[in-house]
């Protein structure tokens, strides 16, 4: 079964916006979203979330690596948005998709059909 209930971490409004606008013209629901990491976590906690795309490094420095685990250790599939290379992926984390900025419909999508 496809995943449905994707949670969206992302600390730009207007990028999180266009992230659900792609998950929702996919045909996929958003869950919610999130612009740090407490949120994000707090959401993961409330079941639900059956996907995951993160970005990688939010305001304040704060990166989403503890989402990421907090995913993993729950056997959710996600995915991280960057801008940057894949060597700022958290080395235990490598091993899954990124999503590289900025986003287009089809990268979303294709995306959204890994999960």
């Amino acid at each position: 079964m496809a995943a449905n209930g994707i949670l969206i971490v992302e600390d730009e409004p207007l990028i999180a916006m266009m992230l659900e606008d792609f998950v929702e013209m996919s045909g996929k629901s958003v869950i919610g979203s999130a612009d740090n990491v407490a949120a994000a976590i707090k959401a993961i906690e409330g079941g639900g979330v059956e996907a995951a795309i993160l970005d990688l490094n939010l305001r304040g420095g704060e990166k989403s690596t503890p989402v990421a685990a907090a995913l993993s250790a729950r056997g959710i599939p996600f995915v991280f948005a960057t801008g940057g290379g894949d060597d700022s992926v958290d080395a235990s984390f490598r091993d899954r998709p990124c999503l590289h900025k900025p986003f287009t419909m089809e990268s979303v999508e294709q995306v959204l059909a890994s999960f």
